[in-house]
Formats: C-alpha cells, sequence, structure tokens
C-alpha cells in the first residue's frame, strides 16, 4: 500500500513539473517593451539639444510599435556594452543600426533586416585617399568573397601605414581586423562622432561606418571637408544589414517584430524614411 502511494506521489510530482515546465516556457504576452538605442549613431539614432532621440530608426520603431500594438519605452545606451546589457535584463531590444552577423548570432537572436546600406571609407577632400578607386561600387562578401578580397588587396598600397578610425564592436571594426590590420593603425571610439572629430582633426586619416551614416555625417556643418571614398562592402560577416537584436528565448518577440518590419516594407513606411533620413532607399531586398 505505501509502495503504491509512493508511486502515485511521484506521478503526480512529474505531472506538477511537467506543467510548470510547460507554463514557463510559454512566453508571456507582450504589452510593454524596453528598447535600447545608442543615440549618437545619426541618422539611425541620435539626441537632439533638448534631450529627445530622432533619426530613422527612432521613427521607424513607433511605427512597429504602433504595429504590434504594444507601448515601447526607448533607452539610451553604449553600443559596445549593448550585447551584454540586452541578456543581462536590462531592456527587451536593441535598435541601434546593429547588423545581423553570425558572430552575435551566437550570443542573441536577430528579426529579419530593417535596412541595408554596406560598410564604406570617408576621408578628408585633401587627403591623397579622397581619390581612392571603385568610389561607390558595392562589392558582396555574400556572393563574390574573392572579388571583394581582391578589391581589398587592390587598396592596400594605398593604406599602408596609414591610421584609420573605427567605432569599437562595428562591423566596420571587424572588417578591418579582418582584412587591413596588417597595413593600417587601427584606433577604436565608443562612437562614431568620435572618429569624425579626429579626423577633422587630422589624428587619423580615414573612418569605416555604414554608407548611411556616412552619407549625412558628411552633410553636418564643420564636416565639409569629409568625402566618402572608395568601395563599399556588404553582406557575408558583415552581416545581412540592421535588425533588431534580442535575447534568444523571446521568439514571440521576435516573431511580432518580423511581422512589423514585414509590413513596413510592403507598405513603403521603410522606403519613405530611408529616403527621408538617408536620401536613398535601404529597403532590403
Amino acid at each position: 500500500m505505501k509502495s503504491s502511494s509512493r508511486i502515485l506521489v511521484a506521478v503526480c510530482a512529474v505531472t506538477m513539473l511537467a506543467v510548470s515546465t510547460v507554463a514557463h516556457a510559454e512566453e508571456k504576452k507582450w504589452t510593454t517593451v524596453t528598447i535600447a538605442t545608442e543615440g549618437a549613431f545619426k541618422p539611425y539614432n541620435f539626441t537632439k539639444p533638448d534631450g529627445t532621440l530622432d533619426g530613422y530608426e527612432i521613427e521607424l520603431t513607433k511605427y512597429f510599435c504602433d504595429h504590434m500594438k504594444v507601448e515601447c519605452k526607448i533607452v539610451v545606451q553604449n553600443f559596445d556594452g549593448m550585447i551584454p546589457a540586452l541578456n543581462a535584463g536590462k531592456f527587451d531590444a536593441i535598435i541601434s543600426g546593429m547588423s545581423a552577423t553570425a558572430k552575435r548570432e551566437e550570443v542573441i537572436a536577430f528579426s529579419d533586416s530593417y535596412g541595408s546600406t554596406g560598410q564604406a571609407f570617408a576621408t578628408s577632400k585633401s587627403s591623397d585617399l579622397a581619390h581612392m578607386p571603385e568610389k561607390g561600387q558595392i562589392f558582396s562578401l555574400a556572393s563574390d568573397e574573392a572579388g571583394a578580397a581582391a578589391e581589398i588587396d587592390k587598396l592596400k598600397p594605398m593604406l599602408e601605414g596609414k591610421t584609420i578610425g573605427v567605432q569599437t564592436a562595428s562591423t566596420a571594426a571587424a572588417f578591418v581586423d579582418r582584412y587591413l590590420k596588417d597595413v593600417v593603425q587601427v584606433r577604436e571610439y565608443k562612437t562614431t562622432e568620435e572618429h569624425d572629430l579626429d579626423l577633422k582633426a587630422g589624428r587619423v586619416d580615414l573612418v569605416m561606418a555604414s554608407m548611411a551614416y556616412l552619407t549625412t555625417a558628411s552633410q553636418k556643418p564643420g564636416n565639409e571637408d569629409m568625402t566618402t571614398t572608395g568601395p563599399r562592402f556588404q553582406g557575408g560577416f558583415l552581416g545581412r544589414g540592421s535588425s533588431v537584436g534580442m535575447r534568444k528565448s523571446d521568439s514571440k518577440l521576435k516573431e511580432e517584430f518580423n511581422k512589423a518590419i514585414a509590413a513596413a516594407k510592403a507598405d513603403g513606411t521603410i522606403k519613405t524614411l530611408s529616403e527621408k533620413w538617408f536620401g536613398f532607399d535601404v529597403t532590403p531586398k
């Protein structure tokens, strides 16, 4: 009799544990979402003099949240600390010009892309690097990595001994580390605005960042001497474009963001906002 009772208790315990596990596995219904952005990566996101945020991603985030029917809170976070802070639970998502790369996907999940512009170089108009070949030409590290690598080899003699500025933890930093660290000196900065200032001051010879960012940065007052130069690179380890970063456990949230991104592509919102902020369409193809 005691043996039967023990078996019954054990069965009940296992059943309760299974029910508890299933309940725990079910994601909460998202009604509020806290989103991190850098607030210093114009035109993607930036902080205005009055302290409010604006930019392509800020407007697009409002669209996403309206489409998802959730209340969103946007917080500012240094770019290089975003992924650890996300996984520590300080916020629920990252919308900050972050490209979905294989390396980053080892630790967090990404939505579909909401913008793709590739990485490019910028220098001073008076620099001998202002006339690097293949300006504006796009080389894919996904469909023709050998061709892209050959183009990079053509640039190396011009870049020998130069100093390049990149943002810490960015895809530009990864690109330079992979292809150019044997020929250039590298300086890393917390924000792209900081490397722009050093370019202006002559402390670096060129910078590398998103083409959309550089196009806008070169038009800012005080940056009249900045110009984009050389080819543009995208795809492959640089990722599939700017995407929403989330914890891997939040699959329902990822699903909702993907629906919102699909809607923004379909109704032309991404096209309209990117043409407003970048001057060209960054809708992922």
